[in-house]
């Protein structure tokens, strides 16, 4: 084994590498599965099979773990594949080879600190599980946001004036924000969707929400 497939396997277990078996009854992929992504903060991108016929590519995994970290904080996370083949159905499903990452993985004290700003955090996210994503399409994403609730497999919220859809593979409910502080919560799992403020901090980093958090300065007399 070669230093650099040894190193890749040692981030997939300090990641806590999470793969969920093939057997999965509900959208489970038939052959290889491909993904293009690009994280909207970095700026890193990802294009290749994560999966293949004997289950997730270990090198790709780790690829990804580094990808979809919590770049706040710089620590990598686990990263579920079930969550990858919900997105990857849904980009199938909506004619899209490439989609811009907003928000993945995040840490306990990077979500602490969200929840004290004025973006706040929801206290059990399944960002803190490696179990969501954010992400955004160049075209059609209302039909992914069609396509995510037709398949059924978890959360998916639809953030029409902010331009993006959240995946996750957590409990099943629908939700949609229009910006105006409304919440349309279509499936219930007894759990309240994430905040306006939560979603508007995958378009801003920590830098700026700390300086939106600053009182304005005095206007100096005359």
């Amino acid at each position: 084994m070669s230093s650099a497939s040894l190193s890749r396997r040692r981030l997939l277990l300090a990641a806590g590498f999470c793969a969920v078996g093939a057997s999965r009854a509900v959208g489970a992929p038939l052959g290889p599965r491909r993904l293009k992504l690009l994280n909207a903060n970095t700026g890193e991108t990802f294009e290749g099979p994560y999966r293949d016929a004997d289950g997730p590519v270990p090198a790709a995994m780790a690829d990804l773990a580094v990808l979809l970290r919590d770049h706040h904080a710089n620590a990598i996370g686990p990263v579920d594949v079930e969550t990858l083949d919900f997105l990857a159905d849904v980009m199938a499903a909506a004619g899209q080879t490439q989609a811009t990452v907003l928000s993945a993985f995040r840490t306990p004290e990077t979500n602490a600190k969200l929840a004290t700003s004025a973006f706040g955090a929801a206290e059990k996210s399944q960002q803190l599980l490696g179990r969501a994503l954010d992400v955004t399409f160049d075209t059609r994403l209302p039909d992914a946001r069609t396509a995510a609730r037709n398949m059924a497999r978890g959360g998916v919220g639809w953030y029409p004036r902010s331009h993006f859809l959240h995946l996750d593979t957590g409990p099943l409910r629908f939700w949609e924000r229009d910006g105006s502080g409304l919440d349309l919560l279509l499936i219930g799992g007894g759990r309240r969707p994430p905040t306006v403020a939560e979603r508007l901090r995958r378009l801003h980093n920590l830098a700026k929400s700390q300086a939106h958090a600053r009182p304005a300065e005095a206007p100096k007399p005359p």
